[in-house]
């Protein structure tokens, strides 16, 4: 049996649509004075159609903004897709938003009970799963606090706990383990191999796509709101860095997300020139061009290098430097890599958010090959310390 069927399914979305009582009154005194604007159609998703059995782990990666949340806001009932028909049998557990269900006026406790009453777990149930649900968020000595007082790391340790211990049919979870520390990851993970081993059903959405390799077999690559790809996880995977943004060592393609927008990412060899070709025995460096809108409180930048199959070989994180204030306007991230990585082909990432949240994710930014060079030294790991500056354009 199917858990979930998508069959031609897609959804639409009306800029500027009237939602509260005040924005009609805007949109009212707008066609008084002649200056409504037509509204504009946003399809984020077109005639998607796939189905993930019973026990399967499925994958879903693709760039912002290309469906992936919105399938899983169908697929758990959060939103109804404009056409089309979605089904998803059992009982779903769904992680897609730090603190999604939590009342910030009740304390850690109470929102155990009421976030498991929500996720269809009935008191009996929660009471006889509570102190494990504790002991894996570790949030104990914060229980009776009030959760508004909890960090986003906090919430989201407490709300996965009762996920976890849910024992759904369907595990549905978003992008939000990003947020949490190396630790807790690694006990999330072992949760969703628990849960695949018990024979449920799985559906990961995610940048990290090592991980999501290892977790699901097979992987749908979504762009533009449509289905680009499906097939094993590993082919996936590589397709998809492989893709890039634009022609090898550059991205002149713009990424944009709220205040931010990437400008240009490029993958040269230090010292000696945008055109040289790069090779295994001489540093790199690797720019970002980003123009920075407006001020966001702790923002941070991280660039980060990947395999063909997802590994992530190396992932620098600007804070780490110290602290790093990004002022509005255009600004240029560099990193100096020493020759640390192997021959092959590489694709570049770039990450931007804060403590609470992620702004940008693009993990394909640009793409380069390292060539192998004619002093033949023999391989070997190094550790470096590598850090990242940031000054302004022009």
């Amino acid at each position: 049996m199917d858990r979930i069927e998508f069959d031609r399914v897609s959804k639409r979305y009306v800029l500027g649509e009237q939602r509260t009582a005040r924005e009609a009154l805007v949109a009212g005194a707008r066609r008084l004075t002649g200056r409504r604007p037509e509204p504009r159609e946003l399809w984020s998703l077109r005639d998607v159609s796939f189905t993930v059995a019973d026990g399967e782990s499925v994958g879903i990666v693709g760039r912002n903004g290309a469906g992936k949340s919105t399938i899983l806001k169908v697929m758990t009932g959060i939103t109804a897709p404009t056409s089309g028909v979605s089904r998803t049998r059992g009982r779903v557990a769904a992680l897609l938003e730090v603190g999604t269900g939590f009342h910030p006026e009740l304390t850690g406790r109470e929102n155990v009970y009421l976030n498991g009453a929500i996720l269809g777990m009935s008191r009996r149930d929660i009471g006889r799963a509570f102190d494990d649900i504790v002991e894996f968020s570790g949030v104990r000595q914060f229980l009776d606090t009030p959760v508004k007082r909890y960090s986003s790391g906090m919430s989201l340790r407490l709300a996965f706990a009762v996920a976890a211990h849910l024992e759904p049919d369907v595990l549905v979870v978003d992008e939000v383990l990003a947020v949490g520390d190396a630790e807790f990851q690694r006990k999330c993970l072992g949760r969703m191999e628990q849960a695949e081993r018990e024979g449920r059903t799985l559906v990961f959405v995610s940048h990290d796509l090592d991980t999501l390799s290892s977790l699901c077999r097979r992987s749908l690559w979504m762009e533009a709101g449509a289905v680009r790809a499906e097939g094993a996880s590993s082919d996936i995977v590589r397709d998809y860095l492989s893709s890039g943004l634009s022609a090898p060592g550059s991205s002149s393609a713009l990424i944009r997300s709220g205040p931010l927008q990437v400008l240009d990412v490029r993958v040269s060899s230090g010292g000696r020139g945008a055109e040289a070709a790069l090779l295994r025995d001489d540093p790199i460096e690797i720019d970002v061009d980003f123009d920075l809108a407006e001020a966001v409180p702790g923002l941070d930048l991280a660039v980060y290098v990947t395999t063909r199959t997802g590994v992530r070989v190396l992932d620098v994180t600007a804070g780490d430097s110290g602290p790093v204030s990004f002022r509005p306007g255009r600004q240029r991230a560099r990193v100096s890599v020493p020759p640390i990585l192997n021959v092959g082909t590489f694709a570049v990432g770039v990450w931007f958010g804060t403590a609470q949240h992620e702004l940008l994710d693009e993990p394909a930014a640009a793409t380069f090959t390292l060539h192998g060079s004619d002093r033949g030294r023999p391989d070997r790991v190094l550790v470096y310390d590598l850090p990242v500056e940031v000054s302004p354009l022009g």
